[in-house]
């Protein structure tokens, strides 16, 4: 993108964002910005390597993990992080997300106190590097909010005028029914400043104060916070809880016109100053809101497929795919979506529930509970219903109350063969890669739901389960590293190839993609069943190496390639 393209673009979106402000004034000041970043050194190396194009292939799948979801006593956790990453992932994975890592009061990390600065508990911007030498990283931009420790709201308690406009504040408790509430405590905080008592919105938690973008000054400095990141060698940004940015009275303060113009300035930004990043939005709501951050050009790069991990579980909870298949089939094949099933956060319930019958919605609620889990609601004006589920994906699979440690290894790995296999570029939590279970006791510590599937792990304990092959750690890392190791050697998998599902016996979930005068088939059992599947006779299984006999195992997973 030239400059004259660059200039117009981003004066018709803060002409939209701010129309009585000065848009000449507001554009110098983020012509000033770029400046500082235009000739970094790390952003023109990346331009260089990456011939100013987005790069994603069938290579790439990306690890989701905490700087400190591994411990060792007198390490920095990412220090230990990188010698995990070296001795058992190796270059499984093209990409390490490292949930936020700097200075944080609460969260896990997403009550920013300080977005330029490492947490020095987990080390420092040089042990991100390292590992950014052996991995393309992946980073969050916490745009929604700031601590209630960080300087902005400490400025804002004590009066300073450069902070007076920053945050949503009133003088006396305003009505806000219409809001959307992800949340079942109040939007409003009051605390006492300089300027009296302020009801101040906070749509996370107390500790989350949301920033003002009606504020220009506001959005200057999360632009360079965003470039910041890429000076950094931050590749993919994720844009955490975008859809709350914008917030307009008398609406439900989600997913605003505005807040898309928030995310084509940064894409814009990037496709200027660094046109190889990769802008992730992540919009926990049902298929159509999700799908409206990438289908408009120069926005998001690429959306999280928030529908996946429910109804995943939904299939093996039924042994019938029907509605994963719908879904499926219906999903945009033109637009890059990153597939999970497990994150740090819960398991989003918003889209099941418009997709998912009521009977079978509320077994995802039943079959959590039973199998240790907990569902945390939102509040409406109907009161307070369930928006995620809280649960390790490998109990939300297995039945801990009767355990069969090989077939619940063989079913779990089958469910997130789902998601290696289906279009897009796969996410994988670190917990799911360790086939970690339900951490109630961090639960009962923190007091958060989310917790359960966030433990710390004694790197002692790791290393030593990694190396007992009867371990479930030893077996699911296995499974998982062999699975992606035979995924990057398929053309099919790359993120362009579009994919048909095949309609079958509703047991099984079936995708067949073709490229290049071959065809690949992929098949999971979603049974316990046997199954016969004579059409894919004589194929070759390249999971096993070898030629498919037409039956499918029980939770089998099969990556069936011939000749077309």
């Amino acid at each position: 993108m030239n400059f004259s393209e660059f200039s117009n673009r981003m004066r018709e979106i803060l002409g939209m964002l701010y129309p009585e402000e000065d848009v000449d004034k507001t554009f110098k000041d983020i012509e000033r910005i770029i400046e500082r970043y235009e000739n970094n050194g790390t952003i023109l190396d990346k331009r260089k390597k990456y011939d100013d194009k987005i790069v994603l292939n069938e290579d790439d799948a990306i690890l989701i993990t905490y700087a400190d979801s591994i411990r060792e006593e007198g390490e920095k956790p990412l220090r230990t992080l990188l010698r995990f990453l070296r001795n058992y992932v190796t270059s499984a994975v093209t990409c390490v997300h490292i949930l936020p890592f700097f200075p944080s009061s609460s969260d896990g990390g997403f009550s920013v106190i300080d977005y330029r600065k490492v947490d020095p508990e987990f080390g420092n911007w040089d042990d991100i590097q390292n590992i950014g030498n052996d991995y393309r990283l992946m980073a969050d931009l916490v745009m929604n909010h700031v601590s209630s420790r960080s300087d902005w709201f400490q400025g804002f308690l004590a009066g300073d005028e450069r902070y007076c406009d920053y945050f949503f504040s009133h003088d006396e408790p305003v009505d806000t029914s219409k809001v959307f509430r992800p949340r079942v405590h109040p939007l409003l905080t009051e605390f006492d400043t300089a300027m009296g008592k302020k009801f101040v919105w906070t749509t996370f938690s107390e500790d989350q104060i949301d920033l003002n973008f009606h504020n220009p000054k506001v959005t200057l400095e999360i632009l360079e916070v965003f470039l910041f990141y890429l000076s950094r060698g931050i590749e993919f940004i994720r844009l955490d809880a975008v859809g709350y940015v914008w917030k307009e009275p008398g609406t439900g303060c989600v997913n605003l016109p505005q807040t898309h113009e928030m995310v084509k300035l940064l894409r814009t930004v990037t496709e200027y100053i660094a046109p190889y990043a990769i802008v992730v939005t992540e919009v926990n709501f049902p298929y159509k809101d999700n799908l409206s951050y990438i289908e408009a050009r120069h926005e998001a790069t690429m959306a999280y497929h928030f529908s996946l991990p429910p109804l995943v579980i939904d299939s093996f909870v039924h042994k019938d795919t029907s509605f994963l298949q719908e879904e499926t089939a219906r999903i945009r094949q033109d637009l890059p979506f990153l597939n999970f099933l497990a994150s740090h956060d819960g398991i989003g319930l918003l889209g099941a529930k418009v997709i998912l019958p009521p009977s079978r919605f509320k077994a995802l609620l039943k079959t959590t509970a039973g199998h240790g889990g907990l569902i945390s609601c939102k509040t409406t004006r109907d009161g307070k219903v369930p928006y995620e589920l809280n649960i390790s994906y490998y109990d939300a699979i297995n039945d801990p109350s009767h355990p069969d440690p090989e077939i619940d290894v063989r079913r779990f790995m089958a469910a997130n063969s789902i998601m290696l296999a289906d279009k897009g570029v796969p996410g994988i939590y670190i917990h799911s890669l360790l086939g970690s279970r339900n951490y109630l006791e961090g639960v009962k510590e923190t007091g958060m739901n989310r917790t359960i599937n966030r433990e710390k792990l004694p790197a002692e304990e790791l290393f030593h389960d990694l190396a007992n092959p009867e371990s479930l750690r030893y077996r699911v890392l296995g499974q998982f590293l062999h699975l992606l190791m035979v995924r990057k050697e398929i053309p099919a998998f790359h993120h362009s190839v579009k994919r048909d599902v095949i309609q079958s016996d509703k047991r099984l979930f079936i995708m067949e993609r073709r490229t290049e005068g071959r065809s690949m088939v992929a098949v999971v059992n979603v049974s316990d069943d046997m199954i016969k599947l004579p059409q894919y006779q004589g194929k070759t299984d390249l999971i096993r190496k070898m030629l498919f006999e037409g039956s499918i195992e029980p939770y089998g997973v099969y990556f069936l390639e011939s000749s077309s």
